[in-house]
């Protein structure tokens, strides 16, 4: 049987693992996070919708058939709920971040194939020892 410090000692280095100490940190933040988006598609987007529609909550539209309540406009609502966190996620956090991205991997610039001949201005290769254009001699 294994003592009481071993188990500990292991249980430690587990929870000090980095995917478990990022995951963490992730479930965290992303719970931060999707009230921030929660409460801006609630108090920002879904006002608009009001002033567009009229309505901001279509939850109270339903109809019945043989006792049986249909709300379909609870199930409206919730679709352009996530329709505005869907758009608020995208324009907010997905278009930025891939800007940022893009802009921290510009590529270095390939090196020449090509130059110049001095006399003719031609494009000649980078390894050429005469332009073929006009046959002056090209400097390396």
């Amino acid at each position: 049987m294994e003592s009481a410090s071993s188990i500990f000692q292991e249980f430690k280095q587990f929870i000090l693992r980095g995917n478990v100490l990022d995951l963490a940190v992730a479930v965290v933040i992303g719970a931060a996070f999707t009230a921030v988006v929660n409460s801006f598609v609630a108090d920002i987007l879904m006002p608009v919708v009001a002033m567009v529609v009229g309505e901001p909550d279509f939850r109270g539209l339903d109809f019945t058939i043989n006792d049986a309540v249909f709300r379909w406009g609870n199930f409206l609502t919730e679709a352009i709920t996530f329709l505005l966190v869907a758009a608020a996620v995208f324009f907010f956090v997905v278009k930025p971040a891939n800007m940022l991205m893009q802009r921290a991997r510009k590529e270095p610039p390939a090196d020449p194939t090509t130059k110049k001949c001095p006399e003719c201005l031609s494009e000649v290769p980078v390894d050429a020892r005469r332009c073929a254009f006009c046959a002056q001699p090209i400097a390396a």
